[in-house]
Formats: structure tokens, C-alpha cells, sequence
């Protein structure tokens, strides 16, 4: 292996200053309630608000702010999102187990999760995919009541018009104007306002991850999400001009973006620079996508295929790429990863906004043991057995027999008495 292009800086760190504030900024919430995210709105969105709550007029009013094409489109998403959802669904089963023990019956319920807080990331454009990713697999998995999040859009005095859409005809239950720390801590511990979830989902900037880390235990999160990354696995078969693009396409997410490049032809790679330097000038985002590649950009040359699949199975990577002669043996052989794109034509793009996968992935190699978000995310496997009289008397020797090399007699004499009366 030789690295042609190393990254020169980390893209996530915790520091103290970053762990204080977001605890203060908890704490405040927990005391202030409503009246801390109305202060918290004036003095980081710059916006005058009575309420977080979005009301169904605005909600309403929003479809009359976007074009027909955009409703047409995060329509077809949807339906994309949920017909795949419904899939993973029919996948999992509740179990009922006649053990050959007689008296025992083992089993599992599934058990949607019944409050989830979704979180919705905005920054310099507008997210409406991230609002169907969570929302409607939530709804899907059997969850009672869904509430949406995201912060208010500059120019708009609340959230953007196409969020709110896409909020809606994911069917969302509640939404409210409100990001960062203060939105996790309220989803996590209510408000006169906000109502108290069991669960918190979506990707955000540092302070809502550092938030989900705080609040976790009180509540769930799917995870602690870092700066989204791509890794693309390429031989001699690869096209340069889509290598490049599709790097571009990930460093263009954010300054922090991790593009990163596992290649074994020496040419491909020179011809795939020269492209995404083309490219890049094409681009209303080169700043930040240069900036994310100069920055974070790497680029691996192996000798084979196999070394190829063990660097990309150690990295763990968010997305994965997979542009090759035998795209469907070397795709059976990676196994970390969030999402893979199988093909030369299988860019990021169309998991991130259309094709029916998830988008909210598993970051900083966290792929090693995690997944995306999913039904199964909502849904809680609960384990229950129904045990007899006789069922009591096959398990008690065994029972009580543990029970005594622990050292916990009462629940050694929780089977003795039963077995005794």
C-alpha cells in the first residue's frame, strides 16, 4: 500500500469548553423550560418567537412556498423511504418458543417505542430528505406519536418551507422551530410546551451530538454522528470523472467531511485528480468542498483487491462505494460499512435523498459493531415466558443450584417455595 494524499488535520474532538456549555445550556433547560428556548432562539437565531410549536396553518401555508416539483419529488421520496421500511418490517417477527421442557414457553414481543423526538439539521440549505428519513420509519415501525425538530431557516422567520413540507407528509405529529443543545434537552426532559420522548434520532452539528451524549440514559439516541465520510473502493475498470465527482460530492457536506479513495490503478487515480480539480471550479460549493478535501481528503494505492477490502473493512466508513470489474464478489466481501453503493452508476446521491435507504449512518468507524437508522431502531424486542407448574418443577434444581453459587438465596428461595408448597 502507498498513501498518495494523507489527511492533515481530525475532523471531530470533544473539548471541555464544547461539554460545559452544552451542560449549561441543559441545565437552563431543565429549570427555564419554555422561556429558555424562546431566549435561546433570540440569541442564536436571531428570531423574535412566542412558541416553538409550528401550527398547521404555517405548516399549511409552507406548501404554497415551494413548487409543485418539490412536493412532486419529496412525495416520491417518501414513498420510496416507507415502501423499503415496510420491507425491513415484514423482516423481523415476533417468536413463541413450545420449549422441549414441559411447562415452558419462551418468547419475544416487538414493541414499538411509543414517544420519538426527531431531530433535523439545517445549515446553509434546507434538509427536507433528513425529515423523511426519520419521521416516516418511526411511523412505520408503530410509534405513537412522532415529533419533528429543526432549527429556523434565515430568511424565513421559522423552519424552511420545504422541511416543514416534507415534515408533514411524513407525518410528523408535532413540530417545532427550535436546534442545537436546547431542542435534544427538550425532546429529553419536556417543556410546558415540548412533550418528554423516549427516543432521540437525526444527525446535527457538535452541539446536538455533544447534547445526545449528555441526555443519553434519560433517554435513547441512535447515535453520536460525526462528519459524514465516503470511502470508494476503484480499480482500472473505474471512470475518473465519477470517482471525482463523487468525492466532491461528499467533501461539498461540510469543511469536516471525510473523502477518502482505495484505488489499485496508479493511472485511474492520477486521471480521477485532474478530473475533480476540473470539476471543483464547476461548483457553486468548491469552497467548502475544497476545503474538506485539502483538509481531510485521502487516497490509498494497493497492490489487489484484498488489501483494498481490508483497509475499507478497518476504516468502517459511512458510505461506501464500490467501483469495480466484479462489483458483486467484492461487495460481498465488505462487511463495515453504514450504506454500500454497489456499481458505477451507485453514487451516494440516491441513498441520501431517493433510493429508499437510510441516510442516517453509522460515523467514525463506529460501523465496526453499528447500523443506520431502520425500523428495527424503534422497535423494542421484549422477551416474556410462561411457566407452569410443572415448568416450575423441571427449571428448579438447576434455578436454585445457580442461585446458591451466587449467593442470592432469596431468589434461590423464590423457585424453593413454590417447588415446596
Amino acid at each position: 500500500m502507498k498513501i498518495i494524499k494523507q489527511a492533515q488535520k481530525k475532523t471531530y474532538e470533544r473539548s471541555p469548553e464544547l461539554t460545559e456549555t452544552v451542560a449549561g445550556i441543559i441545565s437552563d433547560l431543565k429549570n427555564g423550560g419554555d422561556q429558555v428556548l424562546v431566549d435561546l432562539a433570540r440569541k442564536f437565531d436571531k428570531i423574535e418567537i412566542d412558541s416553538v410549536r409550528v401550527s398547521p396553518e404555517v405548516i399549511q401555508r409552507a406548501y404554497q412556498e415551494v413548487s409543485e416539483e418539490t412536493v412532486k419529488h419529496i412525495r416520491f421520496a417518501a414513498r420510496q423511504i416507507e415502501t423499503f421500511a415496510k420491507a425491513q418490517l415484514d423482516s423481523i417477527r415476533p417468536v413463541n418458543v413450545k420449549s422441549d421442557i414441559p411447562g415452558l414457553e419462551l418468547g419475544h414481543r416487538l414493541v414499538p417505542i411509543e414517544k420519538v423526538g426527531c431531530y433535523i439539521p439545517s445549515g446553509r440549505h434546507p434538509l427536507p430528505s433528513s425529515a423523511l428519513m426519520s419521521i416516516i420509519v418511526a411511523r412505520t415501525a408503530g410509534v405513537e406519536y412522532v415529533a419533528a425538530c429543526s432549527p429556523p431557516f434565515k430568511g424565513y422567520e421559522t423552519i424552511h418551507p420545504a422541511v416543514l413540507v416534507a415534515m408533514d407528509i411524513a407525518g410528523a405529529h408535532e413540530v417545532y422551530c427550535m436546534g442545537g443543545a436546547q431542542a435534544i434537552g427538550a425532546f429529553a426532559y419536556g417543556t410546558q410546551t415540548v412533550k418528554k420522548v423516549d427516543m432521540i434520532v437525526g444527525p446535527g452539528n457538535q452541539f446536538v451530538t455533544e447534547a445526545k451524549r449528555q441526555v443519553l440514559g434519560d433517554v435513547g439516541i441512535d447515535s453520536l454522528a460525526g462528519p459524514s465520510e465516503v470511502l470508494i473502493v476503484a480499480d482500472e475498470t473505474a471512470n475518473p470523472t465519477f470517482i471525482a465527482i463523487d468525492l466532491l460530492a461528499q467533501a461539498e457536506h461540510d469543511p469536516n467531511a471525510k473523502p477518502i479513495l482505495v484505488c489499485t490503478d496508479e493511472a485511474v487515480i492520477k486521471a480521477s485528480m485532474q478530473e475533480l480539480e476540473r470539476l471543483l471550479e464547476t461548483l457553486p460549493t468548491r469552497e467548502t468542498a475544497r476545503t474538506a478535501w485539502e483538509d481531510n481528503g485521502v487516497i490509498y494505492l494497493v497492490e489487489s483487491l484484498d488489501e483494498a477490502i481490508d483497509i475499507s473493512n478497518e476504516i468502517a466508513p459511512e458510505h461506501l462505494e464500490v467501483q469495480v470489474a466484479e462489483e458483486r464478489e467484492i461487495a460481498s466481501r465488505l462487511t463495515n460499512y453504514g450504506s454500500m453503493f454497489v456499481g458505477h452508476y451507485a453514487p451516494v446521491a440516491f441513498g441520501d435523498f431517493v433510493s429508499g435507504t437510510n441516510h442516517i449512518l453509522p460515523t467514525m468507524s463506529t460501523a465496526r459493531f453499528a447500523n443506520g437508522v431502520w425500523v428495527g431502531t424503534f422497535i423494542k424486542t421484549s422477551f416474556y415466558q410462561f411457566v407452569s407448574e410443572e415448568g416450575c418443577h423441571n427449571l428448579s434444581e438447576a434455578c436454585m443450584h445457580f442461585a446458591e453459587v451466587e449467593g442470592l438465596y432469596a431468589h434461590r428461595d423464590s423457585v424453593r417455595l413454590r417447588v415446596e408448597k
